[in-house]
């Protein structure tokens, strides 16, 4: 059986749908799962266990057997720990098949096939009665449907159907309530990912326009690891306060439904972010406590739980306003089945009806359609765009003909405000064009830079207006990208277009370097880790099923992470390891490099960091990787608005002391495919 996968084009842009075979989807599916993270999690699974045995005790107190139905099961875990308590019989549902095959495979190494059924179905396919999925209603409720926003994943309908089909009235469950919090705050950091700021460009304001200013921008959430953005990086105007909770024991509703919380303003300040995450009570009692809230809620913040399955939610308020410190306000949480929102009034008017408010965010203005958080965060950056503008100064003549290659770019805006004599900028996207085409108009600049939705390969000299370009260039960035070197697409569009340039023309970056570190994660490393077994229980088969999925092919390449999320030592200095010049036309034969990377400090190494250099003129750089001098420590700086690639060793490996010590690399980067094969080994004396 075949399926079809999206893959980057980085040679190319865009996605290939490359069709493979059903085994390696799954096989994929199950690498990149987080199920690791979750079995890591000992936080979450000792409260699961202890609501569970609880759950359990209650049931038998009654007299009553105990009849378990497990919503979305995974690895089987909780299906076994009920059963473990002494529950009589668990129904465990699991929808994704390669899944419920796993945990078929725990649940009878661990001696329970007997007391437990694995149903590989959506629990809203499940039906009861005799001979059907279960034989009777289940008195006792365990799931695991959450996502960073709770709801996302689809708990609410799966909740609904559960009480009015597959569980007893009165049943219990576990997690037996869930509870939402959030925060109103003032940041620039944060609101830098939402809305485009106005850019200083050599005396000229570069003015966002109007209809991104009044855009709510899209619903979806933006979850991050809060425990990551410093105190310092925003000002708190509101406690923290409970928004809403649902109580699982009881039947739930997945209808629109809307809570108020109502506070008095903390200080002075602009209403700009809502920072949320909620808590889940184990039990009636609320005794057994699994929070999500960020590390510096706790009074001591190295004890915090690390997990990535589940993080912490960002939201984006329709428009700032100011508040005044000692003003009553009333902050509202809105929800559908799937998501959350929020709106802000003063106490006066929390009763007024605004459908505007009521409704779920979308954007109107296009721009949120076509740049994501980080992408905002990077056109928001200051010592970005400077380094930009400098090199573009540096190199722009009154004659220049520029041509911008990137998506959605402003770079060709730049040009032309800093007194090129024409512009053109490619685009490969209809979307994008729209987007840049409202900010020329915003600043009154509309044909002053000519968009053309044309693709390299196709552009002609008349496209051009019959002049040749004496100046490329490129941030680069590409919608499309998800690996570093996936926007050496640049290098590609260059080629194709050098029969349109001038013999001397210059190409803005000239070149780019690829870099590479050997680090020690403080958590990630959780989300490859073999885990044999958990809570007391067998896994080996899950992580036999994920070792396998990792020696498929896709799955030895490096992966994309935003490090400045995950903390990580430096083991090895920082190398520029593979060269790509821009100047000349991408090469016929592969480029190679071999060595190794001495380690400096000791600790576990856990993989290798890697990330892309861009050198704009020969003495003006930007990095989509570290951005500060690794620390005397190994602390290191990432930068925010890109994803690195990593390469996860599938054994961490502990430094010995050994002076000869190494991370053995060999690259080959494939001019065919843009991609970059890589392989390592340790060398431990």
């Amino acid at each position: 059986m075949k399926a079809f996968c999206g893959r980057a084009k980085s040679s190319f842009g865009g996605f290939d749908c490359v069709e493979e075979t059903e085994e390696f989807d799954y096989h994929q599916e199950i690498a990149r799962s987080s199920y690791a993270d979750m079995l890591y999690d000992h936080d979450r699974n000792e409260k699961y266990y202890q609501g569970i045995r609880a759950a359990v005790a209650h049931v038998q107190a009654k007299g009553e057997k105990v009849i378990v139905l497990d919503i979305g099961t995974g690895t089987g875990l909780l299906s076994m720990m009920a059963v473990s308590a002494g529950a009589d019989f668990c129904y465990a549902v699991e929808v994704f098949k390669p899944m419920a095959d796993a945990a078929k495979c725990i649940v009878e190494k661990n001696g329970f096939s007997d007391k437990i059924k694995i149903i590989n179905k959506h629990s809203t396919d499940v039906t009861v009665g005799p001979g059907d999925d279960m034989e009777m209603k289940a008195n006792v409720l365990i799931t695991e449907l959450f996502d960073t926003e709770l709801i996302g994943e689809g708990a609410l309908p799966s909740y609904e159907h559960a009480h009015q089909n597959l569980v007893q009235e009165g049943c219990v469950a576990v997690p037996h309530r869930a509870t939402v919090y959030a925060q109103l705050v003032e940041s620039q950091l944060l609101r830098s990912w939402a809305q485009l700021q106005p850019i200083e460009v050599q005396g000229n304001q570069l003015l966002p326009p109007p209809a991104m200013g009044n855009c709510s921008g899209t619903h979806s959430v933006c979850d991050i690891q809060l425990s990551q953005i410093s105190p310092s990086s925003f000002t708190a105007l509101s406690p923290i306060c409970t928004m809403f909770s649902v109580d699982f024991s009881k039947p739930v509703s997945s209808a629109p439904q809307s809570y108020s919380a109502q506070f008095v303003a903390q200080t002075n300040g602009l209403a700009q972010v809502v920072l949320s995450w909620w808590d889940l009570d184990m039990d009636p009692s609320g005794t057994i406590v699994c929070t999500m809230a960020p590390s510096w809620t706790y009074p001591q913040p190295k004890m915090a739980p690390w997990r990535d399955h589940w993080m912490q939610s960002v939201y984006f308020l329709p428009a700032e306003c100011k508040v005044t410190k000692g003003q009553d306000l009333s902050l509202t949480v809105y929800h559908d089945d799937f998501s959350l929102w929020y709106s802000l009034k003063p106490l006066s008017r929390q009763h007024s009806q605004d459908s505007r408010i009521l409704s779920r965010p979308s954007c109107t203005c296009q721009a949120h359609l076509v740049w994501n958080r980080p992408r905002f965060g990077e056109l928001n950056d200051k010592f970005r765009t400077e380094s930009y503008i400098n090199a573009l100064h540096s190199v722009l003549k009154k004659d220049s003909v520029c041509l911008g290659v990137s998506d959605g770019s402003l770079l060709p805006v730049f040009a032309h405000l800093l007194g090129a004599k024409k512009v053109f900028s490619l685009e490969n996207f209809t979307m994008t064009k729209q987007v840049i085409e409202q900010v020329l108009d915003a600043n009154s600049l509309g044909g002053q830079v000519e968009l053309l939705d044309i693709k390299p390969e196709q552009l002609t000299l008349q496209d051009l207006g019959g002049e040749q370009i004496s100046l490329l260039i490129g941030e680069p960035y590409f919608c499309t990208s998800l690996l570093p070197w996936h926007s050496l697409y640049f290098w590609y569009c260059r080629t194709t277009l050098a029969g349109l340039l001038r013999p001397n023309a210059t190409i803005l970056p000239c070149s780019a370097t690829l870099h590479m570190v050997a680090v020690e994660f403080q958590d990630l490393w959780r989300i490859r880790a073999p885990c044999v077994t958990c809570e007391g229980f067998d896994v080996t088969p899950m992580d036999e099923m994920i070792q396998k999925s990792l020696d498929f092919q896709e799955s030895r390449e490096a992966e994309p992470h935003p490090l400045w999320e995950y903390p990580c030592r430096a083991l090895t200095e920082s190398t520029a390891v593979m060269t790509f010049d821009f100047t000349h036309c991408v090469p016929q034969q592969p480029l190679i490099s071999h060595g190794s990377l001495p380690f400096v400090r000791s600790g576990h190494c856990h993989g290798v960091a890697m990330w892309l250099e861009y050198h704009l003129t020969p003495d003006i750089s930007v990095s989509v990787g570290l951005t500060e001098p690794i620390g005397e420590q190994g602390h290191c700086e990432w930068s925010r608005h890109s994803k690195q690639g990593v390469y996860f060793f599938s054994s961490r490996w502990e430094d010995s002391g050994s002076d000869r010590a190494a991370v053995l690399y060999n690259l080959v980067f494939e001019p065919s495919s843009g991609e970059v094969k890589m392989d390592f080994n340790v060398k431990s004396d």
